[in-house]
């Protein structure tokens, strides 16, 4: 039998199949051609700079909760600590935010675990009816079976890094 992926929370995310790439990027291209505010706040596009090219990059996230009083979007690395545009924000500090028809500097924090917990939990509930896609993308990309338990959302939040943003 088969040896299960590694539990550990270091445990590197999966990388996606060339289709799911395409799927994934279907937000961007419409952030590109000036659509992005048909997401109003489901997703937002991340501009932000190299960390050794000092390039400007951009990145559209799933926004898996939004506070409308403070502005504070939270999205989640699905690649992990190890992410480009997560690397490059700590190294730099530096990120701009477009979502829905506003764009804004913006500072940003890493989520403690416990807090993260407490929105994985809220998407989760928001999103039930979509829960059993969500739980098969979360657990292909954790490289384990996540399903949707207090012990499974711990360790989602420790290997999968939250990071909010803000209007500065």
């Amino acid at each position: 039998m088969h040896e299960p992926p590694s539990a550990s929370p270091a445990a590197s995310p999966r990388r996606p199949s060339r289709a799911l790439i395409v799927l994934f990027r279907a937000p961007t291209h419409l952030y590109q051609h000036g659509w992005g505010w048909v997401f109003g706040h489901r997703f937002l596009q991340l501009t932000h700079a190299g960390r050794r090219s000092g390039r400007t990059y951009t990145t559209v996230l799933e926004v898996i909760s939004f506070d409308a009083s403070t502005g504070e979007a939270t999205v989640l690395s699905g690649f992990g600590a190890g992410a480009d545009w997560l690397r490059n924000i700590q190294a730099n500090g530096r990120a701009e935010i477009t979502m829905g028809r506003a764009s804004f500097p913006a500072t940003y924090r890493l989520v403690p675990i416990d807090e993260a917990m407490a929105v994985f939990a809220d998407y989760e509930r928001r999103n039930r009816f979509a829960a059993p896609v969500v739980r098969l993308v979360l657990s292909w990309m954790l490289g384990w079976r996540y399903d949707g338990s207090g012990s499974a959302r711990r360790r989602a939040a420790e290997q999968l890094p939250s990071v909010a943003f803000r209007p500065s």
